[in-house]
């Protein structure tokens, strides 16, 4: 049986959930959340015993599905051995070791040091007070200010959310971080009329170099950015992007951080998105998909360039005053040791690369359709860009209101997307299979008809 509305939870409603993308947040409140019981494979159910396949890996992170036997374990085995300890004090513990170095040997970028958080936006906001305060270790206090894109998603804490570039998510806050807003590179989107995909590059380009230019390079830190944007609506960026920003971050001393929390661990076809893209870190933020999200954990990785002038002035304040009670906590670690090994053991990586064609070969047969603007993505990340008119890439008066519709109809028609603003996205389980891929296509297409459906009465 497939569900054609959300179960109205008693429960539910007495819990304040997520509201991204309801144009009305108090009747959402009043139906309550859809309350999911148990999941299996790529698969939820609901407590009402409907099932889903689960599109989005929960929120982009579930790599291993939802019952893999050997996370369990080896949380149950932890657990029972050390169940909780710091990394505080010159202190520390096997499983934080083991998942250091391992980091520190996969990550991109030449990374020396993890530090272990509890969420992306932990590490973030980490990051962002360790480029600080390697300013002014180095004699530079001016050099604060952070270049974010348009429809970057960093987090919600209250430095992160300053670098999330995203209307919801800023409004009625307050932003206390000198943030500096590039063009977001959707050529699909941001493209100027008659404008080539090298043009549109070269204007972005510009438009760095141009803000350097006015702001100063000696008051520009670092640029905190996700090789492919996932919460702004999967942005791919155009081939040689990543290679002409990188050019102008290097020759005025600006920091890049890549925020690998969404495309970390196989999400992009390659380990890291960095991989990819061919970019070169400073920082890297990762979490999700470090622990399949079966326990929360993240971690901030830095190169010696970063973690050098913080060593020298934390040894003569005597300090570094900074750190989390859950940070590295070792059964939190023991799970992403085993994440990775699982990830590694079964190919998941070129599994992610194969199944992502298929996926994004499934999905691009939708462009035709009258409702689709755009199909894009790579490896198993995709968006479909909903309009009503293909030419002025128009949806309905309010946006996100088609994207609403949209999501309304996929959870009728038995899998879970996330509508971001009028983009369908796509973040299935590395572990997906052909079969359940083709079954996702299907349905996606009959959302896609069902919302043309409701459109047209």
């Amino acid at each position: 049986m497939i569900l054609t509305q959300l179960p109205n939870s008693v429960e539910g409603r007495d819990a304040l959930t997520h509201l991204h993308g309801y144009t009305n947040a108090r009747a959402h409140l009043d139906v309550g959340p859809m309350i999911i019981e148990k999941g299996k494979g790529v698969h939820v159910w609901d407590n009402a015993g409907n099932q889903y396949i689960e599109a989005m890996s929960g929120l982009w992170s579930t790599a291993l599905g939802f019952n893999e036997q050997r996370l369990i374990d080896v949380a149950m085995a932890q657990m029972q051995k050390l169940p909780y300890y710091h990394t505080f004090g010159h202190k520390g513990h096997s499983p934080a070791a083991e998942l250091a170095h391992t980091l520190v040997n996969l990550v991109p970028g030449q990374m020396s040091k993890a530090f272990f958080t509890n969420s992306g936006s932990e590490a973030i906001d980490t990051a962002i007070k360790l480029i600080w305060y390697r300013s002014n270790a180095m004699g530079n206090p001016e050099k604060k200010k952070i270049l974010a894109r348009n429809r970057s998603y960093h987090g919600v804490t209250t430095a992160g959310a300053c670098l999330t570039r995203l209307p919801a998510n800023q409004a009625s806050f307050d932003q206390v971080v000198p943030a500096l807003q590039l063009t977001c590179p959707h050529y699909w989107r941001e493209k100027l009329e008659d404008e080539t995909e090298d043009a549109f590059v070269d204007r972005l380009v510009s438009e760095l170099e141009e803000t350097i230019e006015t702001e100063g390079a000696h008051t520009i830190a670092a640029m905190f950015a996700e090789p492919v944007q996932g919460a702004g609506g999967v942005v791919v960026p155009p081939v040689n992007y990543w290679e002409k920003i990188q050019n102008v971050l290097h020759q005025n001393d600006i920091l890049l951080l890549a925020d690998e929390v969404i495309c970390g661990f196989g999400r992009t076809g390659n380990l890291f998105g960095c991989e990819t893209y061919n970019i070169k870190p400073d920082l890297v933020t990762l979490s999700k998909q470090l622990t399949s999200s079966y326990l929360p954990g993240s971690a901030l990785m830095i190169n010696d360039k970063v973690f050098e002038p913080i060593a020298d002035h934390s040894n003569e304040i005597g300090v570094l005053g900074h750190g989390f009670t859950g940070g590295g906590h070792p059964v939190v670690c023991a799970v992403a040791n085993e994440t990775i090994r699982i990830i590694e053991d079964d190919n998941l990586v070129e599994h992610a690369r194969v199944m992502g064609q298929h996926l994004q070969r499934g999905l691009k047969q939708y462009e035709s359709h009258p409702l689709v603007g755009e199909v894009r993505g790579v490896g198993l990340i995709a968006a479909i860009e909903l309009v009503t008119d293909k030419e002025t890439k128009i949806a309905l008066e309010k946006p996100g209101q088609l994207g609403i519709m949209a999501g309304k109809n996929a959870t009728a028609c038995g899998f879970i997307s996330r509508n971001i603003a009028d983009a369908l996205a796509f973040c299935p389980p590395l572990i997906i299979k052909k079969n359940e891929i083709d079954d996702l296509v299907a349905r996606v297409g009959k959302a896609l008809d069902s919302t043309l459906a409701e459109l047209n009465e």
